[in-house]
């Protein structure tokens, strides 16, 4: 399943969750490792076309350059996210408790099948053009206003400036999972991390 997929396929849907992977998948699925891993400039073509058991030709056959896999790989990924999420908080109208713990399940969901993938965002989203990052930029402001909209049904009086910081707090918890090690099985990080994500978002907001 390529990050697009799962992007799109932790809300439930069906979107491309049974499409067999294709050359081109396996190929940025690959890049997207190695550039997690080394860091974007530490990784060339050739790095991608060894490690994918392809020669030059074939790789720009699917790709131009590496700038081009960034792009297919960032926003792919912040289209399914804002999708996810306004099926999520959409699909519980009037209660924002619900709506709320749906979004977590979401977001959870894709961080754990993703870490390399945020990894790319946190760290070379700024290597892309500026084109395709402003619509990454936009993207990810639509997503957050989701949760922004949820948690100031939930919270009565919460200002959306206020929102906006709880809302980056929580996506600072779940998108901890490239820093995560393996002595904590999927299912139990999964639970601890929308546990500490809810009930942080579920705290008194009044001010001291």
């Amino acid at each position: 399943m390529t990050v697009e997929q799962q992007a799109r396929g932790a809300n439930g849907g069906a979107t491309g969750a049974g499409r067999r992977r294709s050359r081109k998948d396996e190929i940025l699925e690959i890049a997207v490792g190695l550039f997690a891993s080394r860091g974007y400039h530490g990784v060339s073509m050739d790095d991608i076309g060894a490690a994918a058991g392809v020669t030059g030709p074939a790789l720009y056959h699917h790709f131009a350059g590496k700038e081009a896999m960034l792009v297919a790989a960032l926003t792919p990924v912040s289209e399914g996210l804002l999708d996810g999420g306004q099926q999520r908080s959409g699909a519980h109208p009037g209660d924002p408790r619900a709506a709320l713990e749906s979004l977590i399940d979401f977001h959870v969901d894709f961080a754990l099948a993703n870490p390399a993938v945020i990894a790319l965002h946190l760290h070379e989203l700024d290597r892309m053009p500026e084109e395709p990052r402003r619509r990454i930029r936009r993207l990810q402001r639509l997503y957050v206003e989701e949760w922004v909209t949820v948690l100031t049904a939930l919270h009565p009086g919460l200002p959306d400036g206020e929102a906006r910081v709880l809302a980056h707090a929580a996506f600072g918890l779940m998108n901890s999972t490239p820093f995560l090690g393996g002595e904590v099985d999927h299912r139990r990080r999964a639970e601890l991390l929308r546990a500490a994500t809810l009930a942080a978002l579920l705290a008194p907001t009044q001010p001291a």
